[in-house]
């Protein structure tokens, strides 16, 4: 790649901010206001520096993207699921970047009607999502929710499935989720707090009244919780939920009393959590509850849900994780890990039966799909792996049989899955703790240390990245790349313990895992630091900051998408969309004893004069997650302060969010973008 293009300079206007006597002069605050003028020209010329330093690439790019794009069946189809008496099915045709929602009446061999077709929809919009489709109780009306700016703020709209008009009901402003009551009127919905964009209000809506008198039947008054709305499966009931990372509340309401008041399930208490499902005539509880720290299912009467009621069904385990239930009429299916594993167990309610679904190796995804029908003895799953594309499956749990409902096709003619070969390997910590990796790579590569290896890793919020198939990452096996997923702490990957151990006052053992496990690499011949790539989004982006900052000396290449890089300004920011709820995963910095401690990996603030690996950072002006300035800023300090000439290019998409680009095919140019910029460093052009 060329430099020997200026980059653009950010202006220098010091804001001094002090907090607890430490003193930050941030040189570019002034990057924060992306109703300034001065910022959008800074973007652009940022993005026409990008462009100008990687036009030798370009063709590299589209190259990699029709290649990608080859891969994928465009008129495709999912497996249709019934509910309600409907068939459902989304597709996509050729050459089209957005879905068709149908369904189909009683049977497959009925004709389709079409819900929406997206494409259709999204004509003269930059960005486009469409999300939350809810269809009433009686199949006559259907609501659903837009979003044309990417920064998460939907529009709720409800149309008429007989005549197919569009109600003149607008509700903006909304998190896009609803849900009906029984009457088949009333839609309850969740609105944003329109400054922090926290979801704090559940509203009801009587079909064809005014918004203006839409009723507040929930007010999330704790800035640090969230609250949602949803039916249980059994339809009998309507949910508001309230969480933060460590609380959560329920209210119910029988569904056929839309005017009704709600009840609490049981009142929040500071570190309990739970989760209700309901069934029959009582609620399943998934929750830590008597310091259940990897959860345990309990029980109790729908007329008595406070926890003195509550009954144990199944036991905490000390190195098991209950991650989720799906409730049938003869069999609970239970979603565990252990070992980092994905487990499926099915357990029938009269007891007979009690047993596990088998996988057969280290470097899978297995997880419960959709499954709306509770008289069934079909349950529906997916499974996929490092090397196996996705499979689409339906389980008998009374026969055992087993139905591929759909395979995913990899087109283009040269994939063949024993090619590849997957791994799972533990690299020591520096605490002596052991960290897995999973590695996929093509048959043949000889560990010598002279590999390209892209380690990609997150860390946060218990989110836990499971080992999945990609065809676009095809495009890196096949040049002679590793692809290695480190499950550093902070997610969930061995359980619940293992998040605890990488948030708060631990955090800094997700950026030292990923460290050792960079260095586990360079030690085992995988790679070496010449041609080891880091690649996360994010949070995950906030880890990219961190080790560039710690071991730059390990990285050829990293790529930080999204990246949530100013931790103590946003943290310190109150009105900034979602500061508040992260309170318990981060830490609060009003308490000094945070303060200290995120000061100390914060990547903006801990900049330093030192040589940086080559860097592309990604992000969208819209994003209402990570807003656009913490990138923004972070590359104009490295400008300032790198000592090296590599590579340092910021791309800021002017039309999107948090998520990127809209549309299926548009993403991939994204990832196409991505690749080129560290394959040309590995000297590999086509």
């Amino acid at each position: 790649m060329s430099t020997k293009f200026n980059p653009p300079i950010a202006d220098k206007i010091p804001v001094t901010l002090e907090k607890h006597g430490d003193v930050r002069v941030d040189n570019y605050f002034w990057l924060n206001d992306r109703d300034n003028d001065k910022v959008i020209d800074y973007l652009n010329r940022e993005n026409d520096y990008n462009d100008r330093v990687t036009a030798h690439t370009k063709n590299f790019q589209e190259a990699l993207f029709k290649e990608m794009k080859g891969r994928i069946k465009e008129d495709d189809a999912s497996v249709p699921y019934k509910n309600n008496g409907y068939w459902y099915i989304t597709r996509f045709e050729k050459g089209k970047n957005y879905p068709i929602y149908a369904c189909k009446k009683e049977t497959l061999d009925a004709p389709e009607e079409i819900l929406f077709d997206v494409n259709q929809e999204a004509e003269g919009h930059s960005y486009f999502n469409m999300r939350g489709l809810s269809v009433s109780p009686d199949n006559h009306k259907i609501a659903f929710a837009t979003d044309t700016t990417g920064r998460r703020n939907y529009t709720i709209r409800i149309k008429d499935l007989r005549t197919g008009e569009i109600y003149t009901d607008v509700i903006e402003k909304t998190t896009g989720n609803c849900t009906w009551a029984a009457d088949n009127q009333t839609l309850f919905y969740t609105k944003k707090d329109e400054e922090t964009l926290r979801s704090n209000r559940i509203l009801r809506h009587k079909l064809g009244q005014p918004v203006s008198k839409d009723q507040v039947v929930y007010f999330e008054e704790d800035d640090t919780f969230s609250t949602y709305v949803y039916k249980t499966k059994s339809k009998k009931y309507i949910v508001i939920g309230s969480s933060s990372t460590l609380t959560s509340e329920y209210r119910i309401l029988p569904a056929t009393q839309p005017e009704g008041d709600f009840t609490v399930f049981q009142k929040r208490t500071r570190g309990l959590e739970y989760n209700i499902a309901h069934f029959q005539d009582s609620f399943y509880i998934l929750t830590n509850k008597d310091k259940a720290t990897n959860f345990k299912l309990m029980v109790t009467p729908e007329t008595k849900t406070s926890k003195e009621n509550w009954e144990e069904v199944i036991p905490h385990q000390k190195d098991v994780l209950l991650e989720d239930i799906d409730i049938f009429k003869k069999y609970l299916v239970i979603s565990e890990r252990s070992e980092g594993l994905s487990k499926i167990r099915i357990k029938s309610w009269d007891g007979s039966q009690d047993y596990y679904l088998p996988f057969d190796n280290e470097t899978y995804t297995a997880y419960v799909s959709t499954n709306p029908d509770f008289d069934t003895e079909i349950l529906r799953y997916a499974y996929n792996g490092l090397t196996t594309p996705n499979s689409v499956i339906d389980f008998n749990m009374d026969t055992k049989e087993k139905e591929i409902k759909k395979e995913q096709e990899v087109l283009g003619g040269t994939f063949k899955k024993e090619n590849y070969t997957s791994d799972r390997v533990w690299a020591t910590a520096r605490d002596g703790v052991k960290i897995p990796i999973s590695l996929v790579y093509k048959k043949g590569i000889i560990k010598n240390g002279n590999n390209p290896l892209l380690q990609y890793g997150y860390g946060s919020y218990g989110n836990t990245i499971d080992p999945y198939f990609s065809t676009v990452r095809l495009s890196l096996l096949d040049r002679g790349f590793i692809y290695a997923i480190a499950h550093v702490r902070g997610s969930e990957y061995l359980g619940r313990p293992w998040y605890e151990n990488g948030k708060l006052l631990k955090k800094k053992n997700t950026f030292t895992d990923f460290i050792d496990c960079s260095k586990y690499l360079i030690e085992n011949k995988y790679t070496s630091s010449e041609h080891l790539y880091a690649s996360g989004g994010s949070a995950g982006g906030l880890l990219m900051g961190v080790i560039i900052n710690e071991a730059p000396e390990l990285y050829n290449g990293v790529i930080a998408s999204v990246p949530f890089v100013d931790v103590m300004t946003t943290m310190l920011d109150e009105s900034i969309p979602l500061t508040t709820g992260e309170y318990d995963e981060w830490g609060n910095p009003n308490e000094s004893v945070y303060y200290k401690y995120m000061r100390s990996y914060s990547p903006y603030d801990n900049v330093k004069k030192q040589a940086y690996p080559n860097l592309l950072v990604t992000t969208g002006l819209h994003d209402s997650q990570v807003q656009y300035w913490e990138p923004a800023k972070w590359v104009a300090k490295l400008r300032e302060l790198k000592t090296n000439d590599t590579l340092l290019l910021l791309h800021t998409n002017m039309d999107a969010g948090h998520g990127g680009a809209s549309g299926r095919f548009e993403a991939i140019k994204e990832v196409a973008e991505e690749y080129a910029f560290i394959l040309d460093l590995e000297g590999i052009t086509t």
